[in-house]
């Protein structure tokens, strides 16, 4: 098996300067990241685990001709084991400056008003999905294991899943995900879309708890997934959400900055700098970094301050990014015009207070400014980590230094030594500012050895590592689910039917035979589930027994001229096939008049809901109700009714999307028994979807064929994966004689 990393852009990037190739590395966090993960691995204890070299999928940078393409694509695979993804010029740039950062990049970091809903780009953003699973398809052997990144291929792993099924799928999200109430702004097909496509992956990949936890609560209030610690069990598979905050190359910072060559940039800076306090910011030109807040916040310092004129400076490095958005042109001037007007404000001949640069600094002289500065701002409106704070931090090699760093940054959940500000308030900042530069040696040394040791020891290889352990986890729990499933059991199945001279099925029916709708008062048998019973009734070796939650008009209603038995009210009421309805045991219901007004007072708090009233339980739905509120009102209704039923003979099920109350002692198990006791059947089938019909399973013979319906621990002997399953298995046994 290979390891297969698809991203948006390659490692390299790839130009074309008057008809010749220049193949230069691409700058960022993920590649820089990624690319040293997969360093990693050569040589040491995992390269077992895949087929090295790791194939890494994207867009190479450039639109070319097809005989350049070739030629491109055959020297991307030899020498630097990438693959690229050509896009037209026109498409990607509605795909990367359109849907990605005029709608993903500002709606996902909190700033709706910046955000374009615009049906083309949308349009470009699953077409160049649908490209990069075209492209990828043919290079995707059995075993494999893909780990998709970001936001740009969030459509990605649901189409990787609809042709590849058993594929080892994993995608890592690097920016923040937002709340419900802000990703809902998207138009509905859109994020279901969106939602749908990330749970095509095994594993989910998020920097802080907080965004793990705000997309289990939109796949819950869209898609109606529940989750239990992050894994959603969907109808065919279970996934998991997993919170795993990456780390940095933390050596490779701390050994270069130890380095002779550094130690001169820095002696040179120093010259320069006149012995100065040096404030560091530097960051991506982008209204989500809060450049303008801190600048301004840099004045309020100043203006509060003035003994510190003359004794420090802010080095300002602006790194140009997404040029072609208009954001980001206005914000560039805005920079202009702020940093003029406080070097105007409380600059002299002698001192300016801001040193200002806008450009792309290469690694080495980056390093040499985070080991010179004596305080890192880092401050940004939203961020989904913000590696710049690790690597300021991993390159002190003197112990000292003072990070002031953002709440909105996902980094501030691991560094909380550093001094954390809200980056909305500049005079809370400005007041960092000036405890960071008065902060004692001794204080600076406890704050930022504790951050080291932190981030030594969970490295961007220990991020790598642990993703991709966890992914193989769930892997690994999906196939003993899948060895549970009645696959290749079938078979045998069919055959002890076959030779069988007595048999008796228990079915139970929402979910089992029927779907569940949100009325459950609607979900009439059709007449294909009503020849399907007649036919397996008909055969004088079978008993066929309807075990349901429903109450007995219904059934026998609905199930009025065939020749089968039905229980009622999970087990209250027993009906053998052509007798009347008899009592498991004498019950009484006056309870009841007590727990109406509660659960009407329920209905009133949930709107959707409803009460179902039987002869001797009552049943309260939520199905149709909004998930997230309804999820919380059935959790208090149920400790509600628990506390106080505790000292009476009722009992308190909570079921799939309802809530029920009846008599205790009466369960399906009770209720099969009951025929059970009558004959030794020489097959026995037992098919339900919730734990109801865990009673029946409990007392089932071990030779008896126990099905559980979905995904879930249960004590049945296996499990099917959908009520179309269990009919297929029926129509088999029906027509197996023929």
């Amino acid at each position: 098996m290979k390891l297969i990393i698809i991203s948006n852009r390659l490692p390299v990037t790839v130009a074309l300067e008057k008809q010749n190739i220049k193949i230069r590395p691409s700058a960022g966090g993920l590649v820089t990241g990624l690319s040293d993960y997969l360093n990693s691995l050569k040589g040491g204890k995992d390269e077992s685990v895949f087929n090295f070299k790791p194939l890494w999928i994207g867009w190479p940078g450039e639109e070319l001709k097809d005989s350049l393409a070739d030629e491109v694509r055959a020297i991307l695979q030899r020498e630097f084991n990438s693959y690229p993804v050509f896009i037209p010029s026109g498409l990607m740039d509605n795909f990367y400056n359109g849907f990605c950062n005029k709608t993903i990049w500002p709606l996902f970091h909190y700033f709706p008003s910046h955000a374009v809903f615009d049906e083309s780009q949308w349009a470009a953003y699953e077409k160049v999905n649908e490209i990069f699973f075209q492209e990828i398809s043919p290079v995707v052997e059995p075993g494999d294991t893909v780990w998709v990144h970001d936001y740009h291929l969030m459509l990605l792993p649901q189409l990787l899943r609809e042709r590849f099924k058993k594929l080892t799928i994993g995608f890592f999200l690097h920016i923040p995900f937002p709340s419900y109430e802000m990703f809902r702004l998207l138009p509905r097909r859109w994020g279901i879309k969106i939602l749908e496509g990330m749970l095509g992956a095994d594993l989910i990949g998020f920097h802080t708890h907080d965004y793990t936890q705000h997309f289990l609560k939109c796949v819950l209030s869209i898609l109606g997934y529940e989750h239990s610690m992050g894994k959603v069990l969907l109808k065919d598979r279970m996934i998991k959400a997993e919170t795993i905050p990456m780390g940095i190359n933390f050596k490779k910072f701390y050994d270069l900055a130890s380095s002779k060559e550094i130690e001169k940039e820095k002696t040179n800076l120093k010259v320069r700098l006149l012995n100065q306090k040096v404030i560091l910011s530097i960051d991506r030109l982008d209204y989500t970094k809060g450049i303008l807040n801190r600048l301004e916040s840099y004045e309020v310092f100043l203006s509060n301050n003035p003994h510190w004129h003359g004794k420090v400076v802010l080095m300002m490095v602006v790194v140009p990014s997404r040029i072609g958005v208009e954001h980001y042109r206005m914000m560039k001037r805005q920079i202009d015009e702020q940093v003029g007007k406080i070097n105007g404000k409380f600059g002299n001949l002698s001192w300016m207070p801001i040193i200002y640069q806008y450009k792309h600094l290469p690694l080495k002289q980056l390093v040499a400014l985070y080991s010179l500065s004596d305080v890192a701002l880092v401050t940004p409106i939203r961020d989904g980590m913000n590696l710049i704070a690790k690597e300021y931090l991993a390159s002190r090699t003197d112990g000292t230094g003072v990070l002031i760093l953002s709440e909105m940054a996902g980094a501030a959940r691991e560094l909380g030594e550093a001094l954390i500000i809200n980056p909305n308030d500049r005079v809370e900042i400005a007041s960092a500012i000036k405890e960071a530069l008065e902060m004692s040696l001794e204080e600076q040394k406890v704050r930022l050895e504790a951050m080291q040791r932190r981030l030594r020891r969970y490295d961007v290889v220990k991020w790598g590592s642990e993703f991709i352990n966890e992914l193989f986890t769930i892997k690994e729990a999906q196939t003993r689910f899948e060895a549970r499933l009645l696959g290749v059991q079938q078979e045998a199945l069919v055959r002890d039917y076959r030779q069988a001279r007595s048999r008796i099925l228990f079915l139970d029916y929402d979910g089992t035979l029927v779907p569940f709708a949100s009325d459950p008062r609607v979900v009439k048998p059709d007449e294909g589930l009503l020849e399907l019973l007649r036919k397996l009734s008909s055969d004088p070796k079978n008993e066929v027994v309807i075990i349901s939650g429903r109450d007995r008009k219904t059934l026998e209603e609905w199930f009025a001229g065939l020749e089968i038995g039905l229980v009622a009210e999970h087990g209250v009421w027993l009906k053998r096939k052509s007798k009347p309805w008899r009592m498991l045991k004498p019950l009484e219901n006056n309870w009841k008049e007590e727990l109406l007004p509660v659960l009407e007072l329920y209905v009133d708090r949930l709107p959707g809901s409803f009460i179902e009233e039987k002869e001797f339980s009552l049943a309260w739905h939520y199905r149709p109700c909004q998930p997230e509120l309804a999820s919380v009102r059935a959790n208090e209704l149920v400790d509600y009714l628990v506390d106080f039923t505790s000292s009476t003979d009722i009992q308190v099920l909570h079921g799939n999307k309802v809530v029920e109350i009846r008599c205790a002692g009466i369960n399906k198990g009770v209720a099969g028994l009951f025929w059970l006791m009558d004959k030794d059947y020489d097959f026995i089938f037992s098919a339900g979807d919730d734990w109801t019909d865990e009673d029946l399973f409990k007392v089932l013979p071990e030779k008896a064929y126990s099905i559980r319906v979905g995904i879930a621990n249960t004590n049945a002997k296996y499990n099917l994966l959908n009520y179309q399953d269990v009919l297929k298995i029926l129509r088999k046994l029906a027509w197996s004689e023929e």
